[in-house]
């Protein structure tokens, strides 16, 4: 697979897509692109500065009028094109995105890339259906009607964890509605999102429509968020750099997106299928390498099923095949970058003193000695304040709690400053009712953990921030609703300007 896809000379022109070429970035400093799983270079390329955001955002305001003033049906159609050209390059597609990021490729070919395509699709049909209120005479003198209307440049800026579904969920809603875009991928793995814009020129979707600056967040992101002529701002990432982006926004008073950090439970009521959850507490705590804000984290298992989940976890979690992200039967791949291995590692060896490692806790030798690789570890013992309990660690390390009562199951689950998604593991209908209504998140699944689709949002409560990606929830962000009101009456002297001059 993708033995052709050379990144240097795919990208020879530079890594910023503006008004739809390639161009070199012109901030004097140059950037590795390194495939985590050997440590070595793919694409050295020279960062964006603020000359080149002016350029991306005046680029996007240029194709505005005319993409906001295409038919719904144009747009729709312009971008099932899209997707059809993505479809036809998945290959390398998820090449890249493994390159980069050192992913499993099962699960770039199995879920980021088709996840993407089937987003493009779904908002490809989504653009004929800008809904708002009926037509209707509210007061009985005049009548109403709501429109939906582009807002203008969007600013957005996406993580390095998932960079093609991340770049399609900034994307699509936006043009989708009739603005223009301007992203800033992560600065680490901007391969698949130059190819997304590519593919979207190639498709026949307008020069400045989508545009790519790929540059650090000091200067290229926050010169993006503050930029005068960018309507608003859509941002992935933690809650820290999220508080960061919210008080450039506000200080411009943009309309503002923040998708943020997480600490997903995983709560395991006593009448569980146990051996579907020990499942899908291995499967929702790993995949990515546990690199993923819904990622399941923290395990709070009721009493009577704790050692048997415990058992099942540790023996399932031994299974679980690390190595070449390019080899089919590999599993889990390595963590981003040695930085983050060296991280997850630190919250690790910090929980030793308070709280048993069941299995992992360790970077593996050998011919993986060179990768980011961390293995699959399980945690137990800890404290509900404890760090390893409370912090967003963003690696594959799932902590186990029991709890007795259905009440303070549900009170640990919600005891984070975090808020986006959470599962429930029970038979009885009213417990998942319960749990479903009274846990503080975005998205609560009920028997199984991670899975999302294009027709439903996605976003979180609390600290996890607030907005949706995906689904037509999101055009609540990305278009401006208008309330129309037409007099009926044809009379010049209106009953109520008597308050303002004049008797009845």
């Amino acid at each position: 697979m993708g033995n052709s896809f050379q990144a240097q000379d795919r990208f020879a022109d530079g890594a910023q897509y503006i008004g739809g070429r390639l161009r070199p970035g012109t901030s004097g400093r140059s950037h590795d692109v390194v495939n985590p799983a050997t440590g070595k270079t793919v694409y050295t390329y020279e960062l964006a500065g603020t000359a080149d955001v002016d350029a991306a955002v005046a680029a996007a305001r240029a194709a505005f009028p005319g993409w906001s003033g295409a038919t719904p049906a144009e747009r729709s159609e312009a971008m099932h094109r899209f997707a059809a050209v993505l479809a036809g390059q998945a290959e390398d597609f998820a090449y890249a995105e493994s390159l980069q990021c050192g992913k499993p490729v099962k699960l770039s070919t199995e879920f980021d890339v088709p996840g993407t395509v089937d987003n493009t699709s779904f908002f490809a049909g989504a653009a004929r259906h800008l809904e708002g209120k009926s037509a209707a005479e509210y007061d009985g003198d005049h009548t109403s009607y709501v429109r939906r209307e582009a807002i203008g440049v969007i600013g957005s800026i996406a993580p390095w964890n998932y960079p093609l579904q991340m770049a399609a969920w900034k994307v699509l809603p936006a043009i989708a509605a009739g603005n223009t875009i301007v992203l800033k991928p992560a600065e680490i793995t901007p391969l698949t999102s130059l190819m997304f814009a590519q593919a979207a020129t190639e498709a026949g979707i307008p020069d400045g429509v989508i545009n790519i600056v790929t540059g650090a967040g000091k200067e290229a992101g926050e010169h993006l968020v503050g930029h005068p002529d960018v309507v608003m701002t859509s941002f992935t990432g933690s809650t820290a750099v999220g508080k960061r982006v919210a008080e450039i926004a506000t200080s411009t008073v943009k309309r503002l997106h923040l998708e943020l950090g997480g600490k997903a439970p995983f709560l395991v009521f006593d009448d569980a299928d146990l051996e579907a959850a020990v499942n899908g507490a291995v499967a929702g705590s790993l995949i990515n390498t546990g690199q993923d804000c819904t990622a399941a984290t923290r395990a709070y298992v009721q009493r009577p099923l704790y050692d048997a989940f415990v058992q099942g976890v540790a023996e399932l979690m031994a299974t679980v095949r690390v190595g070449d992200p390019f080899a089919p039967e590999t599993d889990l791949g390595p963590l981003i970058s040695h930085a983050q291995r060296d991280r997850v590692a630190g919250f690790v060896e910090r929980a030793r003193a308070y709280a048993t490692v069941v299995t992992g806790g360790e970077a593996p030798g050998g011919e993986l000695a060179d990768g980011a690789y961390y293995r699959p570890t399980l945690i137990a013992g800890a404290a509900q304040d404890s760090e390893i309990v409370q912090s967003e660690i963003f690696g594959p390390v799932l902590v186990v709690l029991p709890f007795d009562t259905d009440d303070e199951g549900i009170a640990l689950a919600n005891d984070t400053p975090y808020g986006l998604a959470a599962s429930a593991w029970t038979r009885d209908l009213y417990r998942a009712n319960r749990a479903t209504r009274e846990i503080k998140a975005g998205c609560v699944w009920v028997n199984d953990h991670i899975p999302i689709i294009s027709e439903m949002p996605h976003g979180g409560y609390k600290a996890s921030g607030f907005g949706k990606d995906m689904s037509s929830y999101s055009f609540e962000e990305y278009t401006q609703v208008k309330h129309v009101m037409y007099d009926n009456t044809a009379v010049a002297r209106k009953d109520w300007h008597r308050t303002i001059f004049g008797d009845r």
